[in-house]
């Protein structure tokens, strides 16, 4: 009888309890089911441990983007303060040439001074002697 069930494909399993499946094809439809649910968990861990190493990723980009913009503003700064030294430079410069062509027109009205003193002096001494 149970090969007349077994041909028109039902079979027994070992509760014997009939079964439309052959027990070798039950026995690896429920293995497949196994592992199925064990490669489940594990794509379950993995986009776990993905979505952390994401995360971390983003915090990471996102802390180097903040100390890009300090890097850029410090540099910006740094830029400015030059910029500055180099305006201020330029005005030294030009206030020493101002000052340097005042003196030599104030060396040059002294000399003039100095000899119109010495002529006046001169004239004094030829008057007191021809007196």
């Amino acid at each position: 009888m149970a090969d007349k069930l077994t041909k028109s494909g039902l079979y027994f399993d070992e509760l014997n309890k009939i079964r439309v499946l052959e027990p070798e094809i039950s026995v690896k439809t429920n293995e497949l089911k196994e592992e199925c649910k064990d490669f489940d968990q594990n794509i379950t861990q993995f986009q776990t441990i993905v979505d952390g190493f994401i995360s971390m990723v983003n915090t990471l980009a996102e802390q180097v983007e903040q100390e890009k913009m300090k890097a850029i503003g410090v540099y910006n700064v740094a830029m400015s303060v030059a910029k500055q030294r180099d305006a201020q430079k330029q005005q030294y410069q030009a206030l020493i040439m101002e000052k340097s062509t005042e003196l030599e027109r104030l060396r040059v009205q002294h000399q003039s001074l100095l000899r119109t003193e010495a002529e006046q002096q001169d004239v004094i001494d030829h008057l007191l002697l021809h007196r």
